[in-house]
């Protein structure tokens, strides 16, 4: 997707939530939304991501971990941020079961790139570098910010509608009157979820594309996408429950695990992508993969607490 596309949308997204106001407030309520929204952006900008790594727990690890599996998952990250021609990232790691990942900041300069202990549990050393090659891809593709800002902006659209009954649902004077109101409560997450859908849903298929370029194994990516998938299903995310609106983030939809609608997922299906990574490695003549199996130095939920031991199966 072009960067002006985006744009456009993005723009949309902002006006939907300025629309809104008016629909609260009349001109009074549009002006005050217009104002929000501006700021809003603008603290997106410098500081949505710490935002989200701080909602996610995401705590910061480097080479010097006590863990095996967690320095050689920096080390993989490091080494391909720098084939890619990126400059370091953050690199850090969520206490959470279900395997997924995802990148953020509004630079590559100011990226960080986050992997959940599910993931480096359950999938071997070469399906966790395809992970984070995708994630790197997004850096590299600049899309952490636009996703970011997305994240913020769409989730104030849906708490915005959700207010709106609260705010004069009874007067019937107000723009839109009572039936306007509930329209709008019902209509506006959805016309958010398709703006957040329509941004991030191409975006995905280029970072498969760019990550097995960094990562040199799209069906490594392809078997790790399978794996999340299959897991996501089964094991929630409460933080991302309760925080829709930053599903959009992960390398899969970490809403999944609650049947989430897939209606208006902001993910590609995943077979699609796989298909498309299958694809990609017959034409670059990839072989394929030796079967592997997933670490089995587990990461535990609180991983300065980790012992250090040796590194086993894959991640040896």
């Amino acid at each position: 997707m072009n960067h002006v596309k985006t744009f456009m949308l993005l723009a949309g997204l902002t006006a939907l939530f300025v629309g809104i106001g008016y629909l609260i407030g009349g001109v009074a309520g549009m002006l005050i939304a217009l104002v929000l929204a501006a700021g809003m952006n603008l603290f997106s900008y410098w500081n949505a991501d710490k935002i989200v790594l701080r909602m996610y727990r995401a705590q910061p690890v480097d080479e010097s971990h006590p863990n095996p599996v967690v320095r050689t998952y920096v080390e993989d990250v490091v080494r391909m941020a720098a084939d890619a021609g990126l400059p370091r990232p953050a690199v850090a790691i969520i206490p959470n079961d279900q395997p997924n990942a995802f990148a953020t900041g509004r630079d590559p300069a100011h990226a960080a790139v986050c992997a959940t202990t599910g993931l480096l549990d359950m999938l071997s050393r070469d399906e966790v570098r395809g992970v984070m090659a995708h994630e790197l891809a997004h850096v590299k593709n600049r899309d952490t910010l636009t996703m970011t800002v997305t994240a913020t902006v769409a989730g104030a659209v849906s708490a915005l509608a959700n207010f709106a009954l609260f705010f004069g649902g009874d007067d019937r004077d107000r723009p839109g009157g009572i039936i306007g109101t509930l329209a709008l409560m019902i209509l506006a997450p959805m016309a958010a979820a398709l703006v957040q859908m329509a941004i991030s849903r191409a975006r995905e298929y280029e970072a498969d594309r760019v990550g097995a370029e960094i990562a040199g194994d799209p069906r490594a990516l392809a078997s790790a996408l399978e794996k999340i998938e299959a897991h996501a299903r089964r094991i929630h995310n409460p933080t991302a429950e309760r925080n829709p609106a930053s599903g959009q983030l992960f390398i899969i939809n970490p809403l999944a695990g609650r049947g989430a609608d897939n209606l208006f997922s902001t993910h590609p299906a995943t077979g699609n992508r796989v298909r498309a990574l299958m694809d990609l490695a017959l034409k670059t003549g990839r072989p394929a993969p030796r079967p592997t199996t997933p670490s089995a130095t587990a990461v535990p939920s609180t991983p300065a607490a980790a012992p250090a031991r040796p590194a086993s199966g894959p991640w040896g």
